[in-house]
């Protein structure tokens, strides 16, 4: 039987490059967005077209009920989840100084990046576990997929960078917590990686990588950080739980 994916955000960006590598290792998917399924119809067709059983959940993860909805959708047609990857996140819909943000923002970022994404672990975590229960030779894992930004200050985005750090503090607690039952939850860190939520600052990243900024002079794919997180939900990392890896370029490496 294969093993059932849920990927928050992807139908895009990010999660869509995770969506594509998953697709390739054999995994059957259920992708979560917010866009209208007629939107996101080619690109699911082109996941199922390598041979995946793949499902679209709309939703938001901020919500309490889009996220019941996404997990009854998926428990509902495949009956198994053996991956969450938490993946979808928003940057602040304005970039204000941390002396001028609102509250709204503030709210908006932080419900979406960490109060979601934490009881979306909940969720997947409490149904993991009663496959587990009912089956010995279960296997799974979750992936949260954070950003340099938890350890990187950027202080006309603090909403977006103590999101991330809030979640990978989650990361520790539930690779903790789910340690007695053998399902490991890692963090993926990304840099900077050519999306769409990157195209506005696109001009200005560009200088400062030919500039030195990473180690490696080059923008980041979708595909790099989709090859990292399909090793880990393959299992080839399953004593490493709680772990942080970098996908930056080596951008966060302290030079002189």
């Amino acid at each position: 039987m294969k093993k059932t994916a849920l990927i928050t955000g992807g139908s895009r960006g990010i999660g869509l490059g995770i969506a594509q590598q998953l697709a390739a290792n054999g995994f059957d998917l259920a992708i979560n967005g917010m866009r209208p399924a007629e939107e996101v119809e080619e690109t699911i067709l082109q996941l199922k077209n390598r041979g995946n059983e793949v499902i679209y959940c709309r939703g938001s993860i901020a919500s309490s009920a889009d996220r019941e909805k996404i997990i009854s959708e998926t428990k509902a047609h495949f009956n198994r989840l053996n991956v969450l990857v938490n993946n979808a996140g928003m940057a602040p819909r304005q970039r204000n100084d941390i002396l001028e943000a609102t509250e709204e923002s503030y709210d908006e970022v932080m419900n979406t990046n960490l109060k979601g994404s934490y009881f979306l672990m909940q969720k997947a975590a409490n149904w993991m576990i009663a496959q587990k229960q009912l089956d010995s030779d279960f296997n799974g894992c979750i992936i949260n997929v954070s950003s340099m930004s938890a350890t990187v200050a950027s202080v006309n985005r603090g909403e977006y960078c103590i999101s991330k750090a809030g979640l990978s503090m989650a990361t520790q607690l539930f690779a903790v917590r789910l340690g007695e039952y053998n399902i490991p939850v890692f963090e993926v860190r990304p840099g900077i990686i050519n999306t769409d939520m990157t195209a506005g600052v696109k001009e200005k990243y560009d200088k400062l990588i030919q500039d030195g900024l990473c180690v490696q002079k080059r923008w980041g794919q979708p595909d790099d950080v989709g090859k990292v997180v399909a090793a880990l939900a393959k299992g080839d990392f399953m004593y490493s739980t709680g772990q942080v890896i970098l996908v930056d370029g080596g951008l966060t490496i302290p030079r002189l």
